[in-house]
């Protein structure tokens, strides 16, 4: 097991807390973090983008001219694909672009992810801490404290609504719930910021580390 030291919003040292090999000192499997970031920006999509056919074209019920004697081609409709104003060939449709991985591969991908950035030192754990009201500038001196300069993501054990107030005008902080903590975001933030208490809650019930 590896440990990490554990911070105050002053930037001080409070201690060391481990980090489990169970989410922290796994082998980290690519591939199937590649295919759990592809999973998530899938089904993010909206997949709203839609055209009409020439079926869904108002108008063009009637013969444009007769078939015979005009000297110009054959046309049944002013809403042919072929004419300006007509419906669209093969154009995109709504549809869901999602597609279904497996719990566990979906697991393994974000103890990869996790594992990746506690062997490159790029996850710390910060004493629990709540702020009377939203303040902006008292959370900004906390990650000034720490000398935090790349883009965090702040993983909290509950909802704090003062808090995730006080940061959401960091451009370089994104917060989550231990919940909702998923392979994406561990990936697309430069480093990951524990809260004792969140880190002690993804850790719980995880007795053998060996477990897959």
């Amino acid at each position: 097991m590896k440990e990490v030291p554990v911070y105050d919003t002053e930037g001080n040292k409070k201690g060391d807390v481990q980090l489990k090999d169970y989410y922290f000192g796994c082998e980290p499997n690519i591939p199937v973090m590649h295919l759990e970031v592809r999973r998530q920006l899938a089904a993010a999509r909206s997949g709203t983008a839609a055209t009409k056919p020439r079926g869904m074209v108002r108008g063009g019920g009637s013969k444009p001219w007769r078939q015979k004697g005009t000297g110009r081609a054959r046309a049944g409709s002013i809403r042919s694909p072929l004419w300006r104003g007509g419906g669209t060939i093969h154009g995109p449709q709504p549809r869901d672009f999602s597609f279904k991985v497996n719990r566990k591969v979906r697991k393994l991908a974000l103890r990869s992810a996790l594992s990746t950035r506690a062997e490159e030192d790029l996850v710390m754990v910060l004493e629990d801490f709540s702020l009377s009201e939203p303040r902006t500038k008292m959370a900004a001196a906390v990650f000034e404290a720490l000398g935090i300069d790349d883009y965090v993501l702040l993983v909290l054990a509950d909802e704090d609504d003062n808090l995730v107030k006080s940061v959401r005008n960091l451009p370089f902080v994104e917060v989550t719930w231990v919940r909702q903590l998923n392979t994406y975001d561990v990936l697309a933030n430069d480093r990951v910021i524990f809260t004792r208490s969140s880190l002690e809650k993804l850790q719980e019930g995880v007795e053998d580390e060996g477990r897959t």
